[in-house]
């Protein structure tokens, strides 16, 4: 079951060894993973506070700030580049021109991974209130779509994975959404207990 970034990089080739850029690396999460697993992981986010805690979670990783859309190296240096939930944060007009920079810091015969959520869920209903992201979200995958058709890039494999996270409180959710972006946190001051209706409403609830 390919039910992770990392099992999906498994599925292509073997990671022991693996040059990997983590586009959009956040708290360094999945760099840990890949670096336990035998790869020489790159990460770059245009957060600083993102980076400084990735450096923390894998110390063994090598973390720059930069843009998706200008990447700091050179034609060819990985075997491996990895998109997990980051294509929709980049700018709009920016989202192709990130596509084509991760192919092309790809070596001859690598390969990139890209995540992205779509436009359906409880997750994504309870997030709608506090930043709406239905327009950059059909915007990424409509620049995924594009490259498909007209760049370099070409489609080994789609998958469709439905994910599971379980809350114990409305505001275990809403601190799950701030930490993946610190300026949602304005948007929940800002509409105090209407957030947490909205999360409440949209929640499937487990037996007690």
């Amino acid at each position: 079951m390919l039910d992770s970034p990392l099992a999906v990089i498994r599925s292509v080739r073997q990671v022991e060894g693996l040059r990997v850029l983590d586009i959009g690396c956040g708290n360094g999460g999945l760099a840990r993973e890949l670096i336990a697993a035998g790869a020489d992981v790159c990460g770059i986010d245009p957060e600083p506070t993102a980076i400084q805690t990735a450096k923390k979670t894998a110390p063994l990783g090598r973390f720059t700030i930069a843009s998706a859309a200008a990447l700091p190296f050179a034609s060819g240096s990985f075997d491996a580049a990895v998109m997990v939930n980051s294509l929709h944060h980049v700018p709009e007009p920016l989202m192709s021109a990130a596509l084509r920079e991760a192919t092309r810091v790809l070596s001859d015969d690598g390969f990139l991974v890209v995540v992205e959520p779509l436009t359906v869920g409880n997750f994504f209903e309870a997030l709608r209130l506090v930043e709406d992201e239905t327009t950059a979200r059909e915007a990424a995958q409509a620049a995924i779509e594009a490259e498909l058709s007209g760049g370099d890039l070409r489609l080994m494999k789609s998958l469709t994975d439905v994910r599971t996270e379980t809350f114990g409180s409305a505001e275990q959710f809403l601190d799950r959404i701030v930490a993946v972006d610190s300026m949602r946190l304005e948007a929940i001051e800002r509409l105090g207990p209407m957030a947490t209706r909205a999360v409440l409403t949209s929640a499937r609830h487990g037996a007690d």
